[in-house]
């Protein structure tokens, strides 16, 4: 930040709303996630489905097509229950209720073996298409910066109204362009890799190596993301500091 790119002023009363205003500094999430809970769910995801494919080839049918429409069914429920349970449409509700759609879309057009595994790709590699194509448009706001929004303001009103009021500062641009960019190649990357293993394994080994894979390039970019904006934040306080040493 230069020395006249300072954060809005919280209000008169300052010292009260500072928390919040640290909260929403824009910059993305603070807290590191729980790795060990991540592993787990990667784990679930991956043994599953294979568990539930296997179980069908052996015992319901040899058709791989029934044994993929049966794998599917745990990760139909868990993004059915993920979305029932946050109870309202916020943006990750709306990720996770278009990724069921495009995957129920993609089952009701039918299809081979292939196209029944690259389903669930097919929402995050549009997503990240998307995000790609926002960064095209300099004068527009990039996808990351409303899931940025969301997760520092939630439904707040005055706490949005501040984190919108931070698009006015460069160096608050170039954080939520560059986590778009990074976080639309990971997704278009997602996309891509599914459809090369896809063309390379047998749908058993795609649907107990793909989660892993997929899920651990997931987890490298959440920690890239809460590093990468701990170093803006860090970056920020100290020319908000500077700045103020320095006076007007």
């Amino acid at each position: 930040m230069t020395r006249h790119e300072q954060f809005p002023a919280a209000g008169p009363d300052e010292s009260s709303t500072a928390p919040a205003a640290q909260a929403d500094d824009g910059f993305g999430p603070s807290q590191r996630p729980g790795v060990r809970p991540m592993l787990l769910e990667m784990a679930i995801d991956a043994g599953i489905p294979f568990g539930c494919y296997w179980l069908s080839m052996h015992y319901l049918s040899r058709s791989e097509v029934v044994a993929l429409l049966v794998a599917s069914i745990f990760p139909t429920l868990k993004s059915l229950s993920a979305v029932l349970r946050r109870r309202e449409l916020d943006p990750i509700s709306v990720l996770i209720l278009a990724g069921l759609l495009f995957g129920l879309a993609a089952l009701l057009v039918g299809g081979g073996a292939k196209l029944l595994l690259v389903r669930e790709s097919l929402f995050s590699g549009a997503l990240g298409l998307a995000c790609l194509i926002s960064l095209l448009f300099r004068s527009r706001r990039p996808v990351m910066f409303y899931f940025g929004r969301f997760f520092a303001a939630g439904s707040d009103p005055v706490r949005r109204a501040r984190f919108d009021q931070l698009w006015q500062y460069p160096s608050f641009r170039r954080v939520q362009r560059i986590m778009t960019l990074v976080w639309g190649l990971v997704f278009v990357g997602e996309f891509t890799v599914r459809v090369v293993l896809i063309d390379t394994f047998s749908p058993a080994v795609v649907l107990a190596v793909s989660p892993i894979v997929l899920g651990s390039a997931t987890l490298l970019t959440v920690l890239w993301t809460i590093s990468y904006a701990a170093r803006a934040r860090q970056a920020g306080a100290a020319a908000r500091m500077r700045s103020s040493t320095q006076g007007p």
